[in-house]
C-alpha cells in the first residue's frame, strides 16, 4: 500500500510539468499538420507548373500523408502523457485505448497509402530482392 501512495506522491510532483508538456505536444502536433498542408500545397503549385498534373497530384498526396502521419504520432504521444497525469479510471484508460487505436489505424492506413503497398508486402518484396541479388 505504501508503494501506491509513493507512486501517487511522485505523480503529484511531476504532473504540473507533464500537463503543460502534453498540451504543448498537442499544439505542436496540430501545427505539424497545418504546416504540412501549407508546404504540400506550395509544392503542388510549383510542381503543377513544371510537371504533369498527375505527378504533381501524387507527390502532393504523399506529402500530405507524411505530414498527417507525423502529426498523428505526436498527438498519440500527447494523449499518453495527458492520460498519465489524469486520475486513472476505466473510462480514461478505455478512452485512451480507443483514441490510440483509431490514430494507429489511421497512421497505418496512411503509411500504406503513401507507400502504395501494405508494410508486410514491402518487407516481403525487400527480402526477396535481397535474396535475388546475392
Amino acid at each position: 500500500m505504501a508503494e501506491l501512495s509513493d507512486h501517487a506522491g511522485n505523480l503529484n510532483l511531476i504532473a504540473p510539468i507533464l500537463r503543460p508538456l502534453a498540451v504543448g505536444l498537442e499544439f505542436f502536433g496540430v501545427a505539424v499538420i497545418i504546416v504540412g498542408v501549407v508546404v504540400a500545397s506550395v509544392i503542388y503549385l510549383k510542381d503543377s507548373c513544371t510537371t504533369s498534373a498527375a505527378s504533381a497530384y501524387l507527390r502532393c498526396r504523399a506529402n500530405l500523408g507524411r505530414a498527417i502521419l507525423l502529426g498523428l504520432e505526436i498527438l498519440i504521444g500527447a494523449d499518453i502523457i495527458a492520460t498519465i497525469t489524469s486520475p486513472l479510471t476505466w473510462d480514461s484508460v478505455g478512452l485512451l485505448g480507443l483514441v490510440v487505436l483509431i490514430r494507429t489505424f489511421l497512421s497505418f492506413s496512411l503509411e500504406a497509402e503513401i507507400d502504395g503497398e501494405w508494410p508486410w508486402r514491402r518487407k516481403w518484396r525487400e527480402s526477396r530482392n535481397g535474396q535475388s541479388r546475392q
